[in-house]
């Protein structure tokens, strides 16, 4: 496990590397990013983006959602994996908006929770995103890197990790943590191929030195 210096080292080359990092996620307000975050999971953000660049244009509203069959909005978000529980998750989440919030998302993470298909992680990252609500989503990416590196222990549930990192991370850099983190998941520590040997933390990666460590004997 990394100490407290060196977590910090970590989360400042990362922040070199990906200064910039945000939701990749188009969306032009709450509502929409919702849907987004939701069809999201299990499917990659470029996938979403081109199903929802068309599905925006058609919903604008809880309202319009329920305005078609459910028959209808499957087949608007068919290439995208799980669409039928989606489509359904989708239809009941406006309900619950249009019943108990007159068709506004809520704003804390309890209540997004309570909506359709929204978990702990789309509950983060709605209230980190949307309405500036420190808080540490944990995907797949923030999750690899986090284990990767030693900031969590491997056998750690994703509640874990996201707990582990409220208490190493300063609160106001919570919400940019979560998108420095999936981008170099995403785009430096790959889940297949990680980029160990032009990995600036490779001398604090165990998991990265051996890794080289067993490439040097394979190819030896």
């Amino acid at each position: 496990m990394l100490n407290k210096k060196q977590i910090r080292y970590c989360l400042d080359e990362i922040t070199k590397m990906f200064p910039d990092a945000e939701c990749e996620l188009k969306h032009a307000n709450p509502f929409e990013l919702v849907i987004a975050v939701l069809l999201s999971a299990q499917c990659t953000d470029v996938l979403v983006n081109k199903v929802t660049a068309e599905l925006f244009k058609k919903y604008k509203t809880p309202e319009d959602y329920l305005a078609v069959s459910l028959e209808e909005l499957q087949q608007d978000i068919r290439s995208i994996g799980l669409y039928r529980n989606k489509a359904k998750n989708i239809r009941k989440l406006c309900e619950v908006l249009i019943e108990n919030y007159g068709g506004e998302v809520p704003r804390t993470k309890a209540e997004l929770e309570k909506l359709a298909g929204v978990g702990r992680k789309t509950a983060n990252v709605v209230a980190s995103v949307a309405f500036n609500e420190p808080a540490i989503a944990v995907d797949t990416h923030v999750e690899r890197v986090s284990k990767r590196l030693g900031i969590c222990r491997w056998k750690d549930s994703v509640v874990q990790v996201e707990e582990t990192l409220m208490r190493k991370v300063p609160i106001e850099e919570w919400s940019d943590t979560h998108h420095r983190l999936i981008f170099f998941g995403r785009y430096h520590c790959k889940a297949r191929n990680p980029e160990c040997p032009t990995c600036p933390l490779l001398d604090l990666c165990r998991e990265g030195q051996k890794r080289m460590k067993k490439e040097k004997e394979v190819n030896a």
